[in-house]
């Protein structure tokens, strides 16, 4: 908790206030508790309040539930992750208290259960510690059989109070949350929030006040990274999907099932993911792209029918919410571990677009870019999200919808003539006219997985099959020349890069800043497109001593994670080395500064 001002009151008027600039908060109890809901809106409250919010949650993986947390940061500068230690743990139980203490920074204040935990009095010189009967005041304010469901947001009224932060919009958010039950869950509700507001704070050293955040030149939205990339698809123009529910992908689903009929479209859950996928596929066939998406077990499952797709040259976006893997995994933990199938995974040569969204907000971006490339170079393009994106929340400028929704019906308008495999374009794109298409010289096209002439009729011929494969091929090299070269973030040379993907944006960069406020030479750059690669990478790779990819996968038999080992493939550069983990937790900075200091005292003990 960085505090940028103090003004004291006297201890008759109450407890010490102080202003501070940031704060870290982590709610560790059961998924039953609902502490998803208390960070929920903690984040959404920072997002209407032109503060700067990240959050981090993890659940179990179990239907009968168990231990869970949910972390908020919010600030009124630049929050790039959700903070390596936490200012406050709230403690729902003795598992919450023994599993997270050591998140609690030294001097944090420890607001625990007192009804169920009993905290480790020894460490009372390090935490301030702070025990409140949350469950039987809950059950006093709103009746012993809402206990459960009411002690989250009686908790929420407690950090209202310690934060002092603005009652009347949280109970406006309580009020959208549960204003469409019945008016006794919303009274109950409300009831536990004041019960919770209205509790004496004399225990507490401080209310702290959160440093208003800078005015914003226009309105923020506050969603997660399968929000964003749901609303992303439907911006795009996208009007068909089909998928099978897996974790974490289904709350795209479920948004898209909600969502696309609004706007004249339909999504439909599938039997499996093969006919999820192959729906997905006739659709595009039929010119409309379309989407289809799951986490890992299940885009190997779709994998088969991808390769129909890059054969026959059909656009789909194909959505991988990444999560610790192999087989079943941890399907609830974060990990980046599908980079492999999502670039290679399918038979013959099937070359596919990959991206990686680095932010929420970049989730939003990234899902109509996808959608454009898949119409313009006819191909699968995967988005490889993974659940610490998927499940966070942030605030960021509200889009101007006007200008970025798009419509892409198909166009039926007739044509003379159309080879949908034309072997004259020099960058291999061509695109499908939609069945229903008058083609005035009759020749129609067909489609199908075998490998074809222009037309797409089948044949075996030699000559086609090397001149088809060479122009599936080129055209993501016409994509790779187009995009643009990655910022670097700092300097534009020094002694360590550090290169990333996907969400560890954040903690790389504030690793950055905190190693060149101590003086190191360090910068970074973030690798959105992913196959094909953008141009320029080796350029900047050339101006440092030590290139290090961080990201959350295996370092393999040989020593380096997926992205790095690619990256060691295109430019052959053995300067490229790895810093990995499968923890199934997001980076904390402190673990990418000591995997950097490591690195460099290895190589000092070599020479």
């Amino acid at each position: 908790m960085s505090e940028s001002s103090i003004s004291e009151s006297s201890s008759e008027a109450g407890p010490q206030s102080s202003t501070v600039s940031d704060i870290v908060i982590r709610f560790a109890g059961n998924s039953q508790d609902g502490i998803q809901s208390i960070g929920g809106f903690l984040a959404r409250l920072a997002g209407r309040s032109e503060q700067e919010v990240m959050t981090f949650m993890t659940i179990p993986a179990t239907i009968s539930g168990g231990p869970s947390i949910f972390q908020v940061r919010m600030g009124s500068g630049e929050v790039l992750s959700a903070g390596d230690e936490a200012d406050v743990l709230v403690a729902f139980y003795d598992h919450s208290y023994a599993n997270h203490i050591g998140s609690l920074k030294k001097g944090g204040i420890l607001l625990y259960d007192s009804d169920h935990v009993e905290p480790d009095e020894t460490k009372a010189g390090e935490y301030h510690h702070i025990g409140i009967p949350i469950s039987s005041r809950t059950i006093e304010a709103i009746g012993g059989t809402a206990r459960d469901k009411g002690k989250n947001i009686f908790t929420l009224g407690l950090i209202a109070k310690m934060f002092d932060l603005d009652i009347e919009k949280l109970e406006r958010l309580i009020t959208e949350r549960f204003g469409n039950k019945s008016a006794s869950i919303l009274e109950t509700a409300m009831s536990a929030f004041h019960a919770g507001y209205s509790f004496s704070v004399e225990n507490l050293l401080k209310v702290f006040r959160l440093e208003p955040g800078k005015a914003k030149d226009q309105d923020q939205v506050v969603m997660t990274g399968n929000e964003a990339l749901g609303y992303g698809i439907i911006a795009a123009g996208v009007r068909f999907g089909a998928g099978y529910p897996i974790t974490p992908w289904s709350d795209i689903m479920e948004l898209l099932r909600r969502e696309l009929p609004k706007y004249g479209g339909s999504f439909i859950q599938c039997e499996d993911e093969l006919a999820a996928v192959s729906m997905a596929i006739g659709a595009g066939y039929a010119g409309r792209v379309s989407i289809t998406g799951s986490s890992g077990p299940g885009i190997a499952l779709k994998s088969e029918a991808v390769g129909w797709a890059v054969m026959a040259e059909i656009p789909l976006i194909v959505i991988d919410v990444q999560r610790g893997g192999p087989s079943t995994g941890l399907p609830t933990n974060v990990e980046q571990s599908d980079l492999n199938i999502a670039i290679y995974g399918g038979h013959g040569d099937s070359p596919r677009v990959v991206m990686a969204p680095a932010t929420v907000e970049d989730c939003f971006h990234t899902a109509i870019e996808a959608v454009n490339i898949a119409r313009k170079y006819s191909v699968p393009v995967y988005i490889l999200s993974d659940q610490a994106i998927a499940t966070r929340i942030e605030a960021f400028p509200e889009p101007d919808l006007e200008k970025i929704c798009q419509d892409i019906s198909p166009d039926l308008s007739p044509v003379e003539t159309h080879k949908p495999y034309d072997l004259s374009t020099p960058d291999g794109l061509t695109q499908h006219r939609p069945p229903g298409t008058w083609i005035m010289d009759g020749k129609y096209p067909i489609a199908t997985g075998l490998e074809h002439d222009e037309y797409g009729r089948p044949t075996g011929n030699p000559k086609y099959h090397i001149e088809m494969t060479a122009k599936r091929r080129n055209k993501l090299r016409a994509l790779a020349q187009s995009l643009p070269k990655p910022t670097i973030y700092g300097p534009p040379e020094g002694h360590i890069l550090l290169v990333g993907w996907g969400s560890t944006l954040g903690p790389i960069r504030e690793a950055v800043d905190k190693a060149r406020a101590a003086g190191d030479s360090i910068s970074a750059i973030h690798i959105r497109h992913i196959n094909p690669l953008p141009p320029g990478i080796d350029d900047i790779m050339a101006r440092f001593h030590h290139v290090l990819v961080v990201e959350l996968n295996d370092e393999g038999l040989y020593g380096y994670g997926q992205l790095a080992s690619l990256l060691r493939t295109r430019f052959a550069d053995p300067k490229i080395r790895s810093i990995t983990k499968t923890d199934g937790l997001t980076y904390k900075i402190t673990e990418i500064l000591d995997n950097v200091k490591d690195f460099l005292e290895l190589e000092a003990a070599k020479n």
